[in-house]
């Protein structure tokens, strides 16, 4: 590579995680020296990404919250309604529906505006994760990479693939063939008009052609997606050159050491840290519940509240505040519960152990992963007992194989250079 400074352009879903995954792959390619990463944004996301010193360059984009309260299905995205995908095929299908027409409107709305920055920019590289392949992107003659922000299972939407069970709905990877395709022809056939239509829409704009089963094309160039490759599934199924799982994207080394609060610091008991995305912490209901059942354990617990954190109390044997950093905060506990595929993977690269409390989606598939591998537990938020949380809190923490797997799994990831094999990739796109 020469000196020359090379210039990436940042196409993210306008939502908090997806932005997130941009910044950090950004934030790696900046602390080389060689890479300007400018990201391609609405508005709400101007001064935070300024905030961490990147370039933006403005855009309309449909907003993915407006569009689901507009949607007949508004109320699966409504907190308080998630525990229907406890029985995940039919709200899963459901959502398959809102999401075919929302893609189709962001790619006809979205794309112009990305069109203008590309030709006024002229980038070396983009990299968007977009489920719909802009044309503008794909005919631009510049290298693409696209990153799936969904878990490692779900990569079937545009590598589809029968080996595994149909993403989504938390199936065990051994389940019998005749039972993997009985949910896939159920989730393809409460859809299938909508998306011959999702199909010859995007065609007509210029994306790339679909096959049957098939949501989006994967790059020519790279695809990222992240996983620790022991939950990931190319035992299983072998994915193309062009594929690239990554343990994760996280930088060592400059986090703020996080102080044990006062009213904890006394007190017996193991660390733990419970840890729901924010929109499922917004679920009141749901916080007290779990908050009343840990009240009840000899442990003590760091809390990440949730955007309503005024309205709940927490027990004495907790702290917390709306967020918590778990960058901070993972090095120092003893026990992580989550329902994030992010933070599991984070957890991993400590290597301490969790407890998998998955809600929807992509979760329910990395939960039962983990299980299947023998690296956690998996619970029902909504449904399990006091002592169903109670009695895994303590067997997890008592589990010294289970300590010395994750240990081994820490190893590997923290000195393998997950950053180091993203820059290579992309130096060697930008020749």
């Amino acid at each position: 590579m020469s000196n020359k400074m090379f210039t990436v352009l940042f196409v993210p879903t306008p939502l908090e995680f997806q932005v997130q995954r941009s910044v950090d792959i950004a934030e790696i390619l900046r602390d080389t020296g060689r890479y300007n990463c400018v990201f391609a944004v609405n508005g709400v996301w101007k001064a935070l990404l300024e905030s961490t010193g990147f370039d933006v360059k403005l855009m309309e984009s449909v907003d993915f919250i407006d569009a689901m309260k507009n949607s007949p299905d508004s109320s699966l995205m409504d907190p308080k309604n998630l525990k229907i995908f406890s029985k995940p095929l039919e709200p899963t299908a459901r959502m398959n529906t809102f999401l075919l027409k929302y893609f189709m409107r962001d790619a006809k709305e979205t794309d112009p505006y990305v069109k203008i920055i590309i030709e006024d920019l002229k980038p070396d590289l983009i990299i968007s994760d977009h489920f719909i392949n802009f044309p503008s992107i794909v005919k631009s003659g510049i290298p693409w990479i696209f990153s799936w922000n969904d878990g490692a299972l779900s990569l079937d939407q545009g590598h589809p693939d029968k080996r595994l069970p149909p993403s989504y709905l938390g199936l065990p990877t051994n389940s019998e063939t005749e039972v993997k395709e009985k949910y896939r022809q159920q989730l393809w056939e409460r859809n299938i008009d909508l998306w011959y239509k999702y199909r010859d829409e995007l065609m007509a704009i210029g994306c790339p052609p679909l096959y049957e089963f098939q949501y989006w094309s994967p790059s020519p160039y790279a695809n990222f997606y992240l996983a620790p490759k022991e939950l990931d599934y190319t035992d299983i199924r072998p994915l193309p050159d062009t594929f690239h799982g990554f343990d994760c994207f996280k930088r060592s080394g400059n986090e703020e050491k996080f102080e044990i609060p006062e009213n904890l610091k006394n007190r017996s008991g193991k660390l733990v840290f419970l840890l729901f995305d924010m929109f499922v912490s917004s679920n009141v209901e749901l916080m007290k519940r779990l908050v009343a059942i840990l009240s009840k354990s000899k442990h003590r617990f760091i809390v990440s509240k949730g955007v309503n954190h005024n309205e709940y109390e927490l027990a004495d044997n907790m702290w917390g505040e709306m967020s918590v950093s778990p960058h901070k905060v993972l090095p120092i506990v003893d026990l992580i519960i989550a329902n994030h595929n992010n933070h599991v993977s984070e957890t991993m690269y400590f290597g301490k152990p969790v407890i998998v409390m998955p809600v929807w989606f992509d979760q329910l598939d990395t939960a039962q992963r983990v299980v299947e591998k023998g690296l956690g537990v998996r619970l029902n938020p909504y449904e399990c007992s006091e002592n169903e949380l109670l009695d895994s809190i303590d067997s997890v923490l008592n589990d010294k194989i289970l300590a010395q797997k994750l240990a081994k799994v820490s190893q590997r990831i923290q000195s393998e250079g997950n950053s180091e094999k993203l820059v290579k990739i992309v130096d060697k796109l930008i020749k």
